[in-house]
């Protein structure tokens, strides 16, 4: 009966009918009443404050405060955090909804900032048993709008950002003395505390050896108002400089945790809202276009935009592409719901050993690239809707195709998660090799074959110099 009634709801802006497309184009399905009434109010939040704040943050670059405070008076900022600490104990499939409409009818900017501040609470929360830093932090989270953000990419790996190459900690009396630079951080000087990640105390080589670490504002160095891009102006993206000594409390988890910390925390739920978040972003731009080409007419023909078969075939095939991204989302969100008691982060305290996300990380990667994909090929086909009125920033549609070019780019990029996605299907999970650890020896020796008798003796020679060092 629900199911039924959201379709004879007619979806509000501003007390009046949405121009875009109606809650009959959404998969309201996937929703429970009280994630629909949040959606409501959440859409309301993004009329009043959030999309004219993403039209400021735009022009001026201004980091988005006054949403983010709406998000914290709706009590979004600490969605996922368990109910024991204050939190909403939302699951998968809201936090899907709710970046989806932060990015459709309010800022994508903001949702870029909400999904790196998300990511960092539930770094936290996998190992908040126990640490009473961790729980001091998460119970401010909405009360402060106490925002974080996670730093981990390095300046030497690019989109690889769980390879901390220019990274360091020693242990010191009392704690350890933490050095690691990171390239872009959203929310660079801006946000009141960080995640990062390093390798850990006594590091011997292996990459997989990492830690991680909570920081606050005033235990790094950000880049305040330095970041100037084409598109999603207000994040506020920029390097990250950290040389402290934090007390032992800090390291969240034991050392050796970050590789788990990013199988079961980082990596399924970033990937899983940058979908949802980038799947927003192409809707918003068809709900703009709709609006256009239903209110646009040629005089010379006595018709809309909206009446030429031409524009039939283009809105029906992106419509079409971007249902089924955002379908995929809404699935992969159910499937992981169905494995983590409903995004219960509690089991990680009962069982510290337990990683339910993780055998399914697989599927969020492919979320990720799927909907960055949509919001570019959509974008571009939606600003060529509006004609030459698209290029006017007054129509709206041009800051969003800017701010649709960044998913394809932002780590892993889509051509990495495409390389990822691929090795595993062909050759196992094993052949993902994030850290580079595995050997390829038919190419090692396909190579070796090519030198002749000096080559082989040089190498032969370097090899037995690293033996005997």
């Amino acid at each position: 009966m629900r199911e039924a009634e959201s379709l004879d709801r007619t979806k509000q802006w501003g007390g009046k009918p949405y121009p875009g497309l109606g809650f009959d184009f959404d998969p309201q399905w996937y929703l429970t009443d009280e994630q629909r009434d949040l959606q409501e109010r959440l859409i309301r939040a993004c009329h009043d404050v959030i999309r004219p704040q993403a039209i400021v943050s735009d022009q001026t670059g201004e980091y988005p405060w006054k949403s983010l405070e709406a998000l914290a008076e709706l009590g979004i900022l600490g969605c996922i955090i368990p109910r024991k600490y204050g939190g909403r104990a939302e699951n998968h499939v809201g936090v899907t909804m709710i970046t989806e409409t932060l990015a459709r009818y309010g800022c994508p900017s903001t949702a870029v900032i909400f999904t790196m501040h998300l990511v960092s609470v539930a770094a936290l929360l996998f190992r908040a048993a126990g640490n009473e830093e961790a729980v001091k932090v998460l119970r401010r989270i909405d009360r402060d709008c106490f925002v974080g953000s996670a730093s981990y990419t390095d300046p030497e790996t690019g989109g690889h950002f769980w390879y901390p190459k220019i990274s360091s900690v020693e242990i010191v009396p009392g704690g350890y003395h933490v050095r690691k630079k990171s390239a872009f951080t959203t929310s660079s000087g801006y946000a009141r505390w960080m995640i990062t990640q390093t390798v850990s105390p006594n590091f011997s080589g292996d990459y997989s050896d990492l830690s991680v670490f909570l920081l606050y504002a005033d235990e790094l160095k950000g880049s305040p108002g330095v970041w100037d891009a084409m598109g999603m102006r207000g994040n506020q993206s920029g390097p990250v400089e950290i040389d402290v000594v934090l007390p032992e409390g800090r390291m969240i988890g034991p050392p050796g945790d970050g590789a788990a910390s990013n199988d079961e925390a980082i990596d399924p739920l970033a990937m899983l809202m940058f979908g949802a978040l980038y799947n927003g972003v192409a809707l918003a731009c068809m709900d703009l276009a709709r609006g256009h080409a239903t209110k646009r007419r040629h005089a010379q023909y006595g018709q809309s935009i909206a009446d030429y078969a031409t524009t039939h075939d283009v809105f029906g095939r992106c419509l079409i592409d971007v249902q089924a991204s955002r379908v995929y989302a809404f699935a992969v969100s159910e499937l992981l719901d169905r494995n983590t008691r409903n995004n219960d982060w509690t089991l990680h305290e009962d069982d510290p050993e337990a990683m339910p996300r993780t055998a399914w990380t697989v599927w969020p990667f492919k979320a990720k690239e799927l909907g960055c994909r949509m919001a570019m090929e959509v974008s571009d086909r939606m600003l060529q809707l509006h004609g030459g009125s698209g290029y006017s920033r007054k129509a709206g549609i041009e800051r969003l195709v800017r701010d649709a070019k960044a998913g394809w780019i932002m780590g892993p990029n889509n051509e990495i998660t495409r390389q990822i996605v691929g090795r595993w299907a062909l050759l196992g999970a094993e052949a993902a090799d994030f850290w580079n650890q595995r050997v390829n020896e038919p190419l090692l020796l396909n190579e070796l074959d090519k030198l002749d008798e000096d080559g082989k003796r040089a190498i032969v020679a370097r090899l037995a110099r690293d033996i005997s060092d």
